[in-house]
């Protein structure tokens, strides 16, 4: 049975990238110290696919608060547990069991931005 092809680095393809720049968008109003799931993300957004907010985080983040972005399970973002660390302490983000830089967990109870947070109100689905 042969093997599927290996997964390509080439940036996606999303159409027009409405998605992708609606993700950004509600990125960049993730306040301070506060985090966001990629799932509460596609939420926001109408959607049912937090990998395809993973995907465009993944080819598009380094444009915005990349860091306020976690995966559910309050760890940081993939690979990026050092890189983010120093953001989460200097905007005073919650976090619990720092054992090192890459060892450590997103406090999601207190971080977390709530869904009654203004950041939710007039989110424009694409």
């Amino acid at each position: 049975m042969p093997h599927p092809p290996a997964e390509s680095a080439e940036e996606p393809d999303f159409g027009d990238n409405d998605f992708a720049s609606a993700v950004l968008a509600f990125v960049e109003r993730v306040p301070s110290g506060s985090v966001v799931t990629y799932g509460d993300i596609a939420w926001a957004l109408g959607s049912n696919a937090p990998r395809a907010v993973g995907r465009v985080m993944a080819f598009y983040g380094h444009a915005v608060p990349w860091w306020r972005v976690v995966p559910a399970n309050g760890l940081p973002p993939q690979g990026h547990a050092r890189l983010a660390l120093p953001h989460y302490r200097e905007e005073g983000t919650p976090l619990r069991r720092v054992n090192g830089p890459d060892d450590y967990r997103i406090a999601l109870s207190s971080a977390r931005v709530k869904y009654s947070h203004e950041i939710y109100e007039n989110v424009e689905a694409p």
